[in-house]
This record gives C-alpha cells, sequence and structure tokens, in this order.
C-alpha cells in the first residue's frame, strides 16, 4: 500500500503505549511518528507532525483526553481514535460530543485496532451504535432528556431527518439504501447533506445529535 497512516499514540501508561506500537509498527501502512504521555503534548505533537490519527486514553495527567480530542480535530489536521477502559464511560462519549472519530475498549482485539485506525483515517466513524447508544441512555437520562433545541433539524427534508433516523440505529448506507429502497450513491449524497446542514463531521456526531434533540429517545432501540 502507497499510502502510510501516520499515527500518534497517547496513554500516560508507557506499558500500554509499548502494546500498541507493537501491534501498529508490524504494519506496513502504518507509522508511528510520535508518543505522548499526557494530553498537553498530544496538542502540541499533532500541531507539530500533523499525524493521520491520534490514538487517544481518556483519563490521564495535565490534560485529560476530551479538553485534548478538543483542541486537536479544531486544528484540523488529525482525526481522534479515544481509548477508553469502560464501555459506559462519560469521558468516552464527551469525546465524541468534542469531534473524536470514534472509541474502542483497550482491550479490543488487535486485528480490530487496526481496522478502526485505517476506517478512521479513511473518515468513517467507528463506534459500535449498541454501546453508544448506552452510553447516550446513561448521560440523557442523568441529565433528564434532551440537551438541544430539536429546531435544528428544521433544516432536514422529510427524507433527510428519515436517513439520520436509520443512522442512529447504526446502519451502512448499504442496508439504508436497502430499507428506502434507494441506490447506495443516493443515500450516499442524503448523509453528506445531514452531516453539512447540521454542521456535523461524522456519523458519530449524528448518532449523538439525534438523542440529544429527541429525534431518537433514549431505550427506543
Amino acid at each position: 500500500m502507497s499510502y502510510v497512516i501516520r499515527v500518534v499514540l497517547v496513554d500516560d501508561q508507557e506499558l500500554m503505549r509499548v502494546g500498541f506500537r507493537m501491534v501498529l509498527g508490524a504494519q506496513e501502512d502504518m507509522e508511528i511518528v510520535g508518543e505522548a504521555g499526557n494530553g498537553k503534548v498530544a496538542v502540541e505533537l499533532a500541531g507539530e507532525l500533523r499525524p493521520d490519527v491520534v490514538l487517544m486514553d481518556v483519563r490521564m495527567p495535565v490534560l485529560d483526553g476530551v479538553e485534548a480530542t478538543k483542541l486537536i480535530t479544531a486544528q484540523g489536521f488529525a482525526k481522534v481514535l479515544v481509548m477508553t477502559t469502560f464501555d459506559l464511560d462519560e469521558y468516552a462519549l464527551s469525546a465524541l460530543r468534542n469531534g473524536a472519530s470514534g472509541f474502542l475498549l483497550k482491550d479490543t482485539p488487535p486485528v480490530q485496532l487496526v481496522s478502526a485506525l485505517r476506517s478512521v483515517a479513511s473518515g468513517d466513524a467507528v463506534v459500535s451504535p449498541s454501546v453508544t447508544r448506552r452510553l447516550l441512555d446513561r448521560f440523557l437520562g442523568a441529565a433528564g432528556g434532551q440537551l438541544r433545541d430539536a429546531s435544528v433539524l428544521d433544516a432536514l427534508t422529510e427524507r433527510e431527518r428519515e436517513v439520520l433516523l436509520l443512522i442512529s440505529e447504526g446502519l451502512s448506507n448499504t442496508e439504508i439504501a436497502r430499507r428506502l429502497f434507494l441506490s447506495e450513491a443516493t443515500v450516499k449524497t442524503h448523509v453528506g447533506r445531514v452531516l453539512s446542514k447540521l454542521d456535523l463531521r461524522d456519523r458519530v456526531q449524528a448518532v449523538v445529535l439525534a438523542y440529544e434533540t429527541g429525534l431518537v429517545r433514549p431505550g427506543e432501540h
């Protein structure tokens, strides 16, 4: 493969970084260009090295992964894939809301980690819809319901709202096309318009917004 994915590893545990380095270093299409033990150094490295993906721990000293994710994605140079020990981690949800392209559990098998990094580098989001929903159910339950004014959805056509709803169910473009009897190219256009009109980076943020505006209610799926 001619394209090499440049990765920065961020974790306050050196042992974790060693493990990730061994897995990713064995891939022909990946290069680890930097490492950081806290969010502050991660932000500096991302600005200096402009990697394709930052593999980001969320709970760290000096600056946590949520704030670091927010600052790095605001720079617009790198995608961020966050890692967490717990699948019901509010930090992970906050990272998604602040621009992360997804999150993985730290015990994710190496083959899935590698696949996830490739997906994020190519512009896709990698979050299990079931895990996202559990996070959002818990988060919105604690917050007492929706967090965003639903009028932001008024910019969407009826078809685009339908597509957003199916995205929030975790359906791929192929599955949405099958469900709505549309071509995959048409679905891709609709998804692009939904993201553009709502000023969203990717499908993960679309799922979060669907919950925050009450388009999808906690526990519905």
